[in-house]
């Protein structure tokens, strides 16, 4: 299993959402944003202390994309920030890892101050909303690609199912 956030992981999680047609959840998602209603939008996620080949000790920031248009998910790594999100979350890794498994709802991380958004809330919620429906789709598929965080900030073989970004609403005072 490749682990989250690696290049080998987004390939993967982005191929997964190729597969899938989710004309209908976009449409869904959309309906309760002006900046995603025409079925368009994107979701910047940038994650902080990602491990690196060396784990913990060479810990890396890392930025994917999700990108929602003519009815499909596009996930891709966008370490230089060229493709612009209309909205963007940041957060650390293990909390990252945890809402990828639906471990930590991404509203309680926002209260407790575990994460920034900037941007179109309503396109953040609507990203979720496509993400939460692509998982529902793949089921045991996507259990595969998500591994779990063991207590030392490093990972590990196991099992999860979860959204592959984690989203959330609120604002950025940066």
């Amino acid at each position: 299993m490749a682990r989250y956030l690696s290049p080998d992981w987004v390939a993967s999680f982005d191929a997964a959402l190729g597969a899938l047609d989710l004309s209908d959840a976009i449409a869904a998602a959309g309906a309760g944003s002006l900046a995603a209603a025409d079925g368009a939008f994107s979701v910047a996620q940038v994650v902080t202390g990602v491990p690196g080949p060396g784990g913990a000790d060479s810990a890396e920031e890392v930025r994917v994309v999700l990108t929602v248009a003519d009815g499909r998910a596009h996930l891709e790594l966008d370490p230089e920030g060229r493709v612009g999100g209309t909205a963007t979350i940041v957060l650390g890794y293990p909390d990252a890892l945890s809402m990828a498994r639906g471990e930590l709802d991404p509203a309680d991380a926002l209260a407790a101050g575990r994460v920034r958004v900037r941007g179109d809330l309503a396109a953040l919620v609507a990203g979720q909303d496509v993400l939460a429906a692509a998982a529902a789709r793949l089921g045991t598929e996507l259990a595969e690609l998500t591994d779990p965080i063991d207590g030392t900030g490093g990972t590990g073989p196991g099992t999860g199912t979860g959204t592959g970004t984690g989203t959330g609403t609120g604002t950025e005072t940066s």
